[in-house]
C-alpha cells in the first residue's frame, strides 16, 4: 500500500498551501531579524513530512461533515506545534540531532537561538490560528480548541512526555512508564487531532470519545512502528539519524517486547483502533486506511 492509495492529495495540498500562507507575513519585511525568523520557520515547518496530524484531523471531521476550510486550519493548528516541538528535539540540550526529514535541522542550518525562536514562533503561531474566526465561527468552539491544544502540547501532554524521554536515559525500563511516555510525547498530539474533528461538529461525547480512543490506540502503534524503524531502518528511507535509542540508553517497546514481539503489540493496537470506528454510519475508510499505513509504514 504505498501513500498515494492512502491520502488524499486534495487535502495534503490545501494543508501544504495554507501552511504557506499562514508563514508568509501579510506585508513586506525588511528588517533582517523579522526575515531571518520567518525563514527559519518556514525552513522546518514546510520541510516536508506525513502532516499525518493535520490529515488525522481533516479525515475525523469528515465524519461529521464538518466544512474542510475549518478543518485545515485546525489540522494546520496543531502541525505548527509538531513542527515547534521537532525543531527543539533536535537541539544540542535535547538529542542532539543534525538531520529531520532529509535536510539538515534547524539549529544546523541556522544557529542554536535562532532554531529556539522558530520553534517559538511556530508555537504561538498555532494559536493564533485557532482564535481567529476563520478557523471556527463560534467562540466557544474555538476556545476548546485552543483549551485541548494547550493541554496536550504542555506539561501534562507533550512537553511532559520529552522531559520523561530525557529522565530515561537514566534507565526508567517499565513497560507502563515507556507506554505513559509515549502517550504523552507521541500520542498526546495525534489524540487532539482526532478530536478536533468532533470539537468542530460539536459533537456528542460518546463520538469524541471514539475518535480519541481510536488516536490513542493508534498513537502508540505509531511509536512502536518508529521505534522498530530506528533499529531496522535506515537514515536514506526515514530522513533521520536511526540506532540512536540505543545509543543513548532509552528504552523502548522493542527493548521491552522484541522486534517480533512490538510487531505482534502494534497489530493489536491498530485492530483495537479500527473496532473503535464501528459506531460511526459515515465513511470510516480515510482512518482506517492510515491505521493500516501506521503498521506498513518505512519511513
Amino acid at each position: 500500500m504505498s501513500t498515494e492509495d492512502i491520502f488524499d492529495a486534495r487535502i495534503l495540498e490545501s494543508i501544504e498551501g495554507l501552511l504557506d500562507d499562514l508563514l508568509s507575513p501579510e506585508n513586506p519585511i525588511s528588517a533582517s531579524g523579522l526575515v531571518r525568523i520567518y525563514d527559519a520557520m518556514r525552513y522546518s515547518a514546510l520541510a516536508g513530512g506525513k502532516r499525518l496530524r493535520p490529515y488525522l484531523t481533516v479525515a475525523s471531521a469528515d465524519l461529521f461533515g464538518v466544512s474542510r476550510t475549518y478543518s485545515v486550519r485546525a489540522g494546520c493548528a496543531i502541525e505548527l506545534v509538531h513542527c515547534y516541538s521537532l525543531i527543539h528535539d533536535d537541539l544540542p540540550a535535547m538529542d542532539n540531532s543534525d538531520l529531520r526529514r532529509g535536510h539538515p535541522t534547524s539549529h544546523i542550518a541556522y544557529d542554536d537561538a535562532t532554531a529556539i525562536l522558530a520553534g517559538d514562533g511556530l508555537l504561538t503561531e498555532a494559536f493564533a490560528v485557532l482564535a481567529s474566526a476563520e478557523t471556527h465561527p463560534d467562540a466557544g468552539v474555538r476556545t476548546t480548541l485552543v483549551s485541548q491544544l494547550a493541554a496536550a502540547a504542555g506539561a501534562s501532554g507533550m512537553v511532559g512526555g520529552q522531559m520523561m524521554d530525557i529522565l530515561a536515559e537514566t534507565g526508567v525500563a517499565e513497560a507502563e512508564d515507556v507506554e505513559l511516555l509515549q502517550s504523552l510525547k507521541t500520542g498526546a498530539l495525534i489524540r487532539v487531532s482526532c478530536r478536533f474533528g468532533g470539537y468542530l461538529a460539536e459533537a456528542n461525547e460518546d463520538h469524541i470519545m471514539a475518535v480519541d480512543t481510536f488516536a490513542a490506540r493508534l498513537g502508540l502503534a505509531f511509536q512502536i512502528t518508529d521505534d522498530l524503524l530506528d533499529v531496522s531502518g535506515s537514515e536514506a528511507s526515514t530522513g533521520k539519524p536511526v540506532g540512536r535509542d540505543a545509543a543513548n540508553q532509552k528504552p523502548t517497546f522493542v527493548d521491552l517486547l522484541g522486534e517480533a514481539g512490538a510487531h505482534k503489540k502494534a497489530a493489536q493496537l491498530i485492530c483495537e483502533a479500527k473496532d473503535q470506528l464501528a459506531c460511526f454510519s459515515t465513511d470510516i475508510q480515510p482512518l482506517t486506511r492510515i491505521a493500516e499505513f501506521i503498521l506498513r509504514r518505512q519511513a
